[in-house]
């Protein structure tokens, strides 16, 4: 006897866009290749934003407080359409620290979805992480 497992498979948040964004990435890493400094790869990505007119905000504030006061600020790589927070890595392998790291500023920006891109050696690499904490 088979069993089958029927899983309940959330929505793709904002699926175009994040196509959008992600290809842009691969073509930035097809060009630019392996070894550049994060900030380079972050420039030529707000180049393919701009070349295939996608909105966005670079260095993009995010204000940090506590008790009304304030205590400093995050700067996410990038926040696309207003709608996803996307930071830039240059590593061969993704640490907890980092997904940890994006889902802070998710939840302190109040912004649905962050896509983490990693430019490795063998190219380009994402994952997307949704707050949990997010609402309208």
């Amino acid at each position: 006897m088979q069993i089958t497992q029927i899983k309940n498979t959330p929505e793709v948040i904002y699926p175009d866009l994040s196509f959008e964004i992600v290809g842009a990435a691969f073509v930035v890493s097809n060009r630019l290749g392996w070894g550049m400094g994060e900030k380079y790869y972050q420039r030529a990505l707000a180049e393919e934003f701009v070349s295939r007119k996608i909105p966005f905000r670079r260095e993009a504030f995010i204000p940090l407080s506590y008790g009304g006061k304030k205590l400093g600020s995050y700067f996410a790589d990038f926040i696309v359409d207003g709608k996803i927070l996307l930071e830039l890595k240059v590593v061969h392998r993704l640490g907890y620290t980092h997904s940890k790291q994006v889902l802070e500023y998710l939840k302190k920006a109040n912004v649905r979805l962050g896509i983490l891109l990693y430019f490795t050696r063998d190219g380009v690499k994402y994952r997307r992480i949704l707050n949990p904490s997010f609402s309208d």
